[in-house]
């Protein structure tokens, strides 16, 4: 990520132990290490998020064709169902279905 090689981080070092002195480097060192594991926990916690976000649409889309395509057999049985019920429905004279004699 950052070209920090060996010769820059003693520089940083040195600097920093001049302006910070002796007494306050160690504190100011484990703070720093502190907010870069902070950093670094809620990056991978993002990162995760986001993984598994992806992984679910991804499956969700894996899942839908199939489904679109049992849903639209699905239609074509009903439409073909109700093709034939209409074809054995008996007509009255008029042209219109007679009422089911069965039904209470």
């Amino acid at each position: 990520m950052f070209d920090v090689g060996f010769s820059e981080m003693l520089v940083i070092a040195v600097v920093a132990l001049i302006v910070l002195g002796p007494e306050r480097l160690p504190k100011a060192a484990r703070l720093a290490g502190l907010w870069v594991r902070k950093a670094r926990a809620q990056w991978y916690s993002v990162k995760a998020e986001l993984e598994a976000e992806l992984a679910n649409e991804q499956l969700r889309r894996e899942l839908q064709a199939p489904l679109d395509e049992v849903k639209q057999a699905l239609d074509e049985g009903a439409a073909s169902v109700d093709g034939l019920m209409r074809e054995q429905a008996p007509t009255a004279p008029n042209g219109t279905t007679k009422p089911d004699d069965t039904t209470p």
